[in-house]
């Protein structure tokens, strides 16, 4: 009776664990980012925007990076769903954005880069935890 007991409980605890964030696993996701983005306190704007202090942000406007006009008029302010909906299909989100990034389709990838990036403030410093 209680390996039932277990394996019910097991069954209803691991999808909430499966959906937890982990930022070092995130680190590893944004790998693949880091070709046209960057993050941290020395992060330049490269092929594309840095992404220090992302949560909170209007889409376009991070100053001295030339976005697209569909970018700069979208009207997104940056937040966990928005970028969520974003990087799974870019070109679907923002139609027009210059990303040419095909999409980030494993929703726990997903989740850790979310974590990763929420790590690090508008200057680049990873917040205190």
């Amino acid at each position: 009776m209680r390996v039932i007991v277990l394996s019910m409980v097991a069954c209803f605890v691991a999808p909430g664990l499966a959906a937890a964030q982990d930022a070092a696993a995130g680190e590893r996701v944004f790998a693949q980012c880091r070709a046209c983005h960057q993050v941290g306190p020395s992060a330049r704007s490269a092929v594309g925007p840095i992404l220090n202090g992302l949560f909170g942000r209007k889409a376009g406007s991070y100053e001295g990076y030339a976005y697209s006009p569909a970018n700069k008029n979208s009207g997104l302010t940056w937040d966990e769903a928005t970028f969520r909906d974003y990087i799974k299909d870019p070109k679907a989100k923002i139609p027009g954005t210059k990303m040419i990034y095909a999409g980030l389709k494993n929703e726990q990838q997903v989740n850790d880069l979310v974590a990763y990036l929420k790590q690090f403030d508008a200057t680049g410093n990873k917040a205190a935890n």
